[in-house]
């Protein structure tokens, strides 16, 4: 499926208590999903299946050389290393491949329009400053009430310092794993990439023992990068 090229910027109002703003913008609209990709190198036209993280930005992994090309202010360079690089299992290593194309205040503007969904559990500062307007001090609330057991306690820890709009606006750079065993198959399918075709599989093989168990279950249908991609967003819940 190709997706229509655009560029998505999203206005942020000022941030009280001294914050800077935030700005947010995968490609697709909120009512749309990625499609699944079994593969990381062969991805299918399956229909997309319900929501996912990072809705409203550009999936670096998943989205195809013209949509990253069609991005407002995006070197060819940073392009190329995109397209060469992926799967990248974070915005750390990500930012690392395309500095040499682009400055750092590029790069945030690019980030306003195209991020790799960050677990808010094991994310480290350096990531979380990446996320456009975000400085020391909401780095600092983000770590300050871990571990989120879901979104639910991430909007109200983070509300108390930002207004609902810039929470919303967060929350799309954002995830937190859920459990392979107990997860329903809507949060399943806010897994980047993920559609009904995968969705089955990641169901079939229930209940998990483990997360080796996981990897060997599913990598007899994705390559290794795209295991490695989707195992960011799942975990077992300790026995």
């Amino acid at each position: 499926m190709t997706i229509p090229r655009r560029a998505l910027t999203l206005a942020i109002p000022v941030l009280a208590l001294g914050l800077a703003a935030c700005a947010g913008g995968d490609s697709e609209p909120v009512e749309t999903a990625e499609a699944e990709t079994p593969s990381a190198t062969e991805p299918t036209a399956e229909a997309p299946s319900g929501p996912e993280w990072g809705d409203g930005l550009v999936n670096p992994n998943l989205a195809g050389e013209e949509e990253i090309s069609g991005l407002e202010g995006i070197a060819d360079g940073a392009v190329a290393a995109i397209m060469d690089g992926r799967p990248f299992m974070d915005m750390v290593t990500l930012d690392a491949a395309i500095a040499p194309h682009m400055d750092a205040a590029a790069r945030e503007s690019l980030y306003g329009a195209m991020w790799i969904p960050m677990n808010l559990n094991t994310a480290s500062e350096e990531e979380m400053l990446l996320i456009p307007g975000v400085g020391d001090r909401m780095a600092h609330e983000f770590d300050e009430y871990r571990p989120y057991d879901g979104m639910g306690r991430f909007r109200r820890e983070i509300g108390k310092y930002v207004d609902d709009d810039v929470v919303d606006t967060y929350a799309r750079y954002v995830f937190i794993p859920i459990d392979l065993n107990t997860a329903t198959a809507e949060q399943i399918l806010m897994i980047p990439g993920v559609g009904s075709r995968m969705l089955h599989e990641f169901e079939e093989y229930r209940p998990y023992a483990s997360m080796e168990q996981f990897m060997r279950e599913i990598g007899k249908y994705v390559d290794d990068g795209e295991l490695a991609r989707l195992a960011r967003y799942v975990t077992l819940a300790a026995s």
